[in-house]
């Protein structure tokens, strides 16, 4: 017996301008990538963007619903991961080109109607200037939230794990840099960078479903497609539904050299696992 979780199910893709598919998302051009996940039954994507603007929101949108889907969020990780720009270089200029670039995707996002999510972009420590890192990261944050909430977007500020970066690592670390901003913002948790900083991750989603926008999956040690039968799932589910959980879940994994294949394990994985929860009516999303 399956189910559909009762929230909307994305698949992370990669926009026409990344220089080349980002390793935990569909590998494919974007075009290629939609009518796959669309087959299959997703409702939308995350879009992994790293030169885009406003201007681009017509084409992408209508690249993604031509194919029957939505773009649910808009992410920023190329732009680190790609052209090595972040929050806290060193160097001016490249702080300066880094908030350039997330200001842009935060308009892409209002344009579209969906939020902008903040991870690796801001950047790792680098030793004694750890202080003024920090600093020139709040203030980066307040401008990208602030530059969100002006387009009808809001951010999503995402903890990771050290591995990706040096600043709020956990749900709690994350929330003390945001609640104190004027302009509306909230969290994306990922189940992989929560268990890699020793976090309980149902915990962790009980205790902040309300303030979550989107919660991102992956399967525990592998970072792989979910598989039937993981025991996390129904309890996630579980506690997003219980928490009071408003957005919507993203696949962000390896694809283990085939896309198609590792996005449908996930969907059935999902399906399967939702059809262990009671009926109830479908949330009311953010976005």
């Amino acid at each position: 017996m399956t189910a559909r979780p009762p929230w909307p199910l994305a698949y992370t893709v990669s926009g026409d301008d990344c220089s080349s598919p980002m390793p935990l998302g569909f590998a494919a051009p974007l075009t290629e990538a939609v009518r796959h996940l669309a087959e299959l039954g997703y409702d939308g994507v995350e879009v992994q963007v790293r030169e885009t603007g406003a201007r681009d929101a017509e084409a992408l949108a209508r690249t993604v619903e031509g194919a029957g889907l939505k773009v649910l969020g808009i992410g920023t990780g190329p732009v680190a991961a790609q052209d090595r720009l972040t929050l806290t270089d060193p160097s001016p200029d490249v702080r300066r080109h880094a908030l350039d670039r997330v200001l842009g995707a935060a308009r892409l996002a209002g344009e579209l109607g969906v939020p902008v999510t903040l991870g690796q972009t801001r950047g790792v420590f680098l030793p004694g200037l750890e202080d003024i890192q920090r600093l020139w990261a709040e203030r980066a944050v307040r401008r990208l939230a602030e530059e969100a909430a002006d387009r009808g977007s809001r951010l999503l500020l995402e903890p990771q794990s050290q591995a990706c970066t040096s600043l709020w690592r956990t749900p709690e670390e994350a929330l003390a840099v945001i609640d104190p901003l004027d302009a509306p913002a909230g969290l994306v948790l990922d189940t992989h960078h929560l268990d890699a900083e020793g976090v309980d991750t149902v915990r962790a989603v009980a205790d902040h479903a309300a303030a979550t926008g989107c919660l991102q999956l992956a399967a525990p040690s592998t970072r792989g497609p979910l598989t039937v039968g993981d025991p996390r799932l129904p309890d996630l589910f579980t506690a997003l539904r219980e928490g009071g959980f408003t957005g919507w879940l993203t696949l962000e994994h390896t694809q283990d050299g085939d896309s198609p294949k590792a996005a449908a394990r996930s969907w059935t994985a999902l399906t399967d696992a939702a059809a262990s929860l009671p009926r109830s009516p479908l949330p009311t999303t953010l976005f």
